[in-house]
């Protein structure tokens, strides 16, 4: 299994009944920050996402858009889902479809193993449908409909009318593994995170957990069931395995990506967690595999005081932001104004008011003028720094400090707090700028020395951020790398990694920078809601 210094991350794999919205970048962008820092700090790091094309929620999508799944499937993966990866600056190393052979032929090796282990036996099942959540619901779990629903259960998550199934089905005996499930959770606190998620589930699998429908009659778009071509596997079923499939597993001779990364760490909306954190590690308990190293639901995005969706038009394409404000912006402002974990809602004030307060005025004019006063008062130089006053020791340790807490809370999974430590550097910087004067020190020739190490202060703090940020803004930490004179990518820091590349002092003096562009101009155009 996974060694102690490997790291590997998934999203979910995504519907693609529809195109993105910012929901789903949401997702993508925390788990990129994560994988990007893991990656940085010097640990063998994978991260995968991709998209879940089976499915009776797909199969009406398609038909009624005149095509087959697969075509429909096809048109969306290459003209939304891939593209969004390259609109939000997702480094991912794989993407995996639930249509691609290589994961088909692990469902159904998976699916063999747990029927040859006698987990599974056929039966007849009655309830509650919803297709968009692709699951039998409890009448408990449903609400009463209004408007055009009054008189029928409703799910709460999307506001529309459940059918009643009945059918034969196979069953997977997910009962037998209550109370390991529960013994799990006790030994393993940080395995449902957050708090609140961890005690919902806790709550739900003591209250008693039922067999598990894993097999449809009713349509058939999906993975055939080995030994019964007329089922096709439950289409949450079949999408949970992508977290294995993608590593290659094999049921007779795991080795290579599975050996080197499994288990992962999962994020997931917290609509999602009782899949992720109940039937997950109940299959892989009943197959004998490590359960997953964590899983982490994020809260929802709100708009107008509900969960952003696209039957209610509250859906939001990255693109609109994006194209206004740019991928590091759109990365930085959901994962710094949002508590990761909780709920939070957007707008497109408060976005467009930290654009301008945090990214452009706070970091971006920083940088600028400390790259300008280089040029104007060494030439474009890295000077040599003079003695040092108890000012500079201060960012010193401002700069220490945040590298700690930055990295103390992306173990917890804690981006909104990483993201506060590390901007806490900026905001010294500015203010010790502010009270040095370097403009006013460079009309003193008597202090020269002052001004060296008023500059190679400033530039030296730059230097520790462009790696701290790096994760969050890779194209402005890139730029800035580049404007300092840094040779190499950011992104490959050679054998260094965060801990020591934010270290102090590592900026040659002698270094030539360049001119450095705005990272974050001014916005001319005011974004469309």
């Amino acid at each position: 299994m996974a060694s102690g210094d490997s790291f590997s991350i998934t999203t979910p794999i995504f519907y693609v009944n529809d195109a993105p919205h910012i929901g789903h970048a949401y997702t993508e962008v925390a788990a990129d920050v994560l994988a990007r820092w893991m990656r940085q700090s010097g640990r063998d790091t994978w991260s995968l996402t991709g998209t879940d094309e089976h499915g009776q929620k797909i199969l009406r999508t398609a038909v009624a858009n005149g095509v087959t799944p697969k075509e429909w499937a096809d048109k969306l993966v290459a003209e939304a889902w891939v593209p969004l990866l390259q609109t939000i600056d997702i480094a991912n190393d794989d993407f995996i479809r639930t249509t691609e052979q290589r994961h088909e032929s692990v469902v159904q090796a998976f699916l063999q193993k747990l029927y040859d282990a006698g987990l599974i036996y056929d039966g007849e099942y009655e309830g509650y449908y919803c297709v968009g959540c692709e699951e039998y619901k409890q009448q408990s779990d449903l609400v009463d409909g209004t408007g055009e629903f009054a008189g029928q259960l409703v799910c709460p998550i999307h506001g529309r009318p459940v059918e009643v199934l009945k059918e034969k089905n196979y069953f997977f005996r997910m009962s037998q593994f209550q109370q390991r499930l529960l013994d799990l959770y006790e030994a393993q606190p940080d395995f449902i995170q957050p708090d609140s998620v961890r005690n919902e589930i806790v709550s739900f699998v003591r209250r008693g957990l039922d067999d598990l429908s894993i097999s449809r009659q009713s349509f058939d778009w999906g993975v055939r069931v080995p030994w019964d071509d007329s089922h096709v596997v439950y289409v949450w079923f079949d999408a949970l395995l992508n977290y294995i499939s993608a590593l290659g597993y094999d049921p007779e001779a795991a080795d290579g990506l599975f050996e080197r990364f499994w288990p992962s760490n999962h994020i997931v909306g917290k609509d999602i967690a009782r899949f992720h954190a109940v039937i997950w590690p109940a299959m892989l308990m009943a197959a004998e595999l490590p359960v997953p190293r964590r899983v982490f639901a994020h809260g929802w995005l709100l708009v107008g005081g509900e969960k952003m969706s696209k039957s209610k038009l509250t859906g939001i394409a990255p693109a609109q932001i994006t194209d206004v404000f740019g991928s590091d912006a759109f990365r930085y402002y959901f994962l710094r104004a949002i508590s990761f974990g909780q709920d939070g809602s957007f707008s497109w004030e408060d976005l467009s008011a930290r654009y301008q307060a945090e990214l452009a005025n706070g970091f971006g004019n920083l940088a600028s003028r400390v790259i300008a006063m280089t040029a104007k008062y060494c030439d474009g130089v890295v000077p040599e720094s003079g003695p040092v006053t108890e000012a500079e020791l201060a960012v010193q340790a401002t700069v220490r400090d945040a590298l700690r807490d930055a990295s103390a809370a992306m173990e917890r999974f804690a981006i909104h707090e990483a993201i506060a430590a590390v901007w806490r550097i900026v905001e010294h910087l500015n203010g010790y700028l502010t009270e040095q004067e370097p403009w006013k020190v460079a009309k003193d020739e008597a202090q020269a020395d002052r001004l060296r190490t008023i500059l190679f202060t400033a530039l030296e703090g730059l230097r520790a951020l462009a790696v701290l940020l790096s994760p969050v803004l890779p194209k402005a930490a890139q730029k800035l790398w580049t404007a300092l004179g840094v040779e190499g990518a950011l992104g490959a820091l050679g054998e260094q990694s965060i801990p020591t590349a934010a270290e102090w002092g590592q900026l040659p003096a002698g270094t030539r920078t360049v001119a450095l562009e705005p990272l974050f101009p001014r916005i001319e155009q005011e974004p469309v809601a």
